[in-house]
């Protein structure tokens, strides 16, 4: 069975968030937890927070463990993107972008083999 996280208008842009993500796409979710709890960078909350309620949903949904789960599909997708102007040189304007990421993680058990 699969576990699922979504979280949409996250107020970092994907280009900053995707290297992150491909870091932790194949990896199990205590390792990938560690990394992200060490990082010291900003913008690791939201794809940490998210990695943790698919956890959670998967402890309420089937009772198991973040150390038997493994991260299958991990997506930064675009999202909106806030548009304004600010003020330029000589009376002109400057237009600015903010961008938005819609985020969404897949986790799936996997079987430990015993030797």
């Amino acid at each position: 069975m699969q576990f699922s996280a979504k979280s949409k208008r996250v107020g970092v842009s994907p280009q900053k968030l995707r290297p992150l993500a491909s870091a932790m796409r194949g990896k199990r979710v205590n390792f990938a937890l560690h990394i992200l709890a060490t990082t010291q960078i900003k913008r690791v909350l939201p794809l940490k927070k998210m990695i943790e309620s698919a956890v959670a949903n998967a402890k309420c949904l089937e009772n198991i463990e973040a150390d038997r789960l493994i991260i299958k599909e991990l997506r930064v997708d675009q999202g909106p993107v806030f548009r304004y102007f600010k003020p330029g040189a000589m009376g002109r304007t400057s237009p600015q972008r903010k961008r938005f990421s819609n985020l969404s993680v897949v986790l799936e058990p996997f079987e430990v083999k015993k030797v």
